[in-house]
């Protein structure tokens, strides 16, 4: 939400939790293990458990505490989730708390048609696979193992006829970056929730991989594509805070009758996309639906991040502990650790972001300032937005304190 001429027009979502008490999601590395090799992989995944994992009473009594928060959104990853035998009963002692569940596992042959039933018999409420082309070579490829993308296709078809939800999550890289239309073609044709688009951060298996990052205009580009995909599908950002700042300058600009390619920053790859989406929206005859507005989230503000040993940090992208479940209750660590509560101060921002009129809305990537500067508070690498630049959006005034909360 904005505030304008003393107007007021929703354009961010901010859930009713107050942030400095309980989060909005919890993510949980329930393991290391995985059988998949991705080149991205932030867990740098091996095929083994390790034996640091939570216990299941140990997974209990996080379960217990988690549902302390409230209600927030539980998503249980890895590595692989399915590589713990106890993952179905961690699930079902999850749903029995009230916590919505959902898992993000991995398309190997431990994702059967019986744990499909077996998921649904749990009460999970969604599942997220990953697709990072729209054919078996890019996304084989990038996933390291032959015959996924074919297995997850199989899979997702299954998933929604069983009546579970699925969001598909791509990751952004120098492989897929041209074949983004085509992945929204499958997407939207085979009824995913939420297309969850996901902007590389250095570490894991990514780390020091500068040939398959992209670059500031192209990030900007993509995320003038993907505010035009959001006509068609559900559309989220991970790592990509400043998508929430696109979303809001196109939406001024359309309600006061302004071209965005007049006023933002446009690059060539923007209309080879927009000209390809066009392509397949109209190839699939696809309806138009409510366009879904960003969650005001961040590392660390309203997110927060559990690892397969019960360390806690702001995000699986930040590397900076703020505790561990095994010594305090995550409800403590959450309210009281200091670097997340310093990463829910915005007057702790550094550099551009600092003055920004969007930063409580955006915030950036925590997570990439950290990876690139080794200060979690400096600026955001891949945002080429230049605050106070232009008088249309000079005069909004942006803040928590006028966000509508839903």
């Amino acid at each position: 939400m904005f505030e304008e001429d003393n107007g007021k027009r929703k354009h961010v979502r901010f859930p009713r939790v107050d942030f400095s008490v309980s989060p909005f999601i919890v993510i949980w590395e329930t393991t290391f293990a995985c059988d998949l090799a991705c080149k991205h992989c932030r867990a740098s995944a091996v095929p083994f458990r390790a034996k640091d994992e939570l216990s299941y009473d140990e997974s209990e009594e996080l379960l217990e505490e988690i549902s302390k928060f409230g209600r927030p959104l539980l998503v249980l990853t890895g590595g692989d989730p399915f590589k713990r035998e106890d993952i179905f009963d961690i699930i079902k002692f999850a749903v029995s708390k009230n916590l919505p569940v959902s898992i993000s596992p991995s398309v190997t042959p431990l994702f059967t048609d019986d744990v499909i039933l077996k998921l649904k018999e749990a009460g999970i409420k969604a599942v997220s696979l990953s697709l990072d082309g729209p054919d078996e070579q890019t996304h084989d490829s990038f996933r390291g193992v032959d015959g996924v993308f074919r297995r997850t296709l199989e899979i997702w078809q299954k998933l929604v006829k069983s009546g579970i939800k699925v969001q598909i999550n791509t990751t952004v890289s120098r492989f897929n970056v041209e074949k983004l239309p085509e992945i929204f073609f499958l997407v939207a044709q085979n009824r995913a929730m939420t297309w969850s688009v996901f902007f590389l951060v250095e570490v894991g298996r990514a780390f020091g991989k500068q040939d398959i990052q992209i670059t500031p205009q192209e990030f900007e580009d993509i995320a003038n594509f993907l505010y035009d995909a959001g006509e068609y599908i559900w559309v989220k950002t991970t790592e990509g805070h400043h998508f929430k700042r696109v979303f809001i300058q196109r939406e001024v600009l359309s309600e006061k009758g302004l071209d965005f390619r007049e006023h933002m920053k446009i690059g060539d790859l923007y209309f080879y996309l927009s000209e390809k989406l066009m392509f397949y929206a109209y190839k699939g005859n696809f309806r138009k639906v409510r366009r879904r507005t960003p969650m005001n989230v961040n590392a660390g503000r309203g997110f927060v991040f559990i690892s397969k040993n019960g360390d806690v940090f702001p995000s699986g992208f930040l590397p900076l502990k703020a505790g561990s479940v095994r010594q305090k209750s995550i409800v403590e660590i959450y309210r009281n650790s200091e670097i997340l509560r310093s990463l829910r101060n915005y007057e702790l921002l550094k550099g551009k972001c600092k003055v920004c009129e969007f930063r409580e809305v955006c915030g950036g990537s925590r997570s990439r300032a950290y990876a690139y500067t080794k200060d979690p508070f400096e600026s955001e690498p891949l945002c080429i937005w230049k605050p106070g630049s232009s008088q249309v959006f000079r005069n909004l005034h942006i803040s928590q304190e006028n966000i509508q909360e839903i």
